[in-house]
């Protein structure tokens, strides 16, 4: 069974989503309902998901902001955008931020099903795959991820570059990461990143928002909880706390 997570400011939209998704009798799930970008990425975070159903035109964070937070973090989720027939500029920048699809309001039971008939299509097509790859391929593939991590500016590594650099794809990769390695890929680069922080807190003068930059936040409050989450101190009271 698949999970979704379903975003949109209008919750008759959303009810009438779930709705419909239940009625297509699919291996489909709707787990959860947002009504703003902001919303969702703080549930993402916390929560797995294999599909995303957002719109574009949201109050507080509209959905290609929260795309582009979404693909920040390296999360191994599929999303498919909802728009209207004069935003197509929207969903043309939506799919060159990795979108999956996207359906057209008023959203028609068909489209609906033909677009989810598809998601489930190809996410067997990558099982299958993964499946072929793991019988033969070498475990030595980590060991060049590992060495691609090393070798890469920590603001710069992400799933989907180091699944490139091993010819594999992002989904196969993240578990046999895990699998070797005992850890998710985001998990442990965030410690990495976090350890660098720490580094760059004690030995230099540079503001937390370019700390944030170099290591590959966009979202300093993200980057900020992120850090207090792991070392008990938000970065401007570990830098105090180093300098006592």
């Amino acid at each position: 069974m698949k999970n979704i997570l379903l975003v949109d400011d209008e919750r008759w939209v959303r009810t009438a989503l779930k709705w419909t998704i239940n009625k297509l009798n699919l291996p489909i799930h709707v787990d959860h309902e947002c009504q703003n970008g902001l919303e969702a990425l703080d549930w993402i975070k916390q929560n797995n998901v294999d599909l995303v159903i957002t719109d574009i035109r949201m109050p507080i964070m509209d959905g290609l902001t929260f795309i582009k937070q979404v693909r920040d973090l390296d999360l191994n989720v599929d999303i498919i955008v909802i728009s209207v027939h004069d935003e197509f500029q929207f969903v043309q920048d939506a799919m060159r931020k990795g979108v999956t699809d996207y359906l057209l309001k008023p959203i028609d039971d068909e489209d609906l099903k033909k677009c989810l008939g598809n998601w489930l299509k190809k996410g067997m097509e990558i099982q299958i795959d993964s499946r072929n790859v793991e019988e033969s391929f070498p475990l030595s593939t980590i060991d060049k991820v590992l060495q691609y991590i090393q070798e890469t500016p920590l603001g710069e590594i992400n799933l989907k570059e180091a699944a490139k650099k091993v010819h594999v794809n992002p989904s196969y990769l993240s578990q046999l990461f895990k699998q070797q390695v005992k850890r998710n890929f985001v998990d442990y680069l965030t410690e990495l990143r976090m350890e660098e922080a720490k580094k760059i807190l004690k030995t230099s003068t540079l503001r937390i928002s370019e700390i944030a930059e170099r290591l590959g936040y966009s979202d300093i409050a993200y980057f900020s909880n992120t850090f207090k989450r792991m070392t008990s101190f938000s970065p401007s009271e570990f830098r105090k706390v180093k300098d006592e």
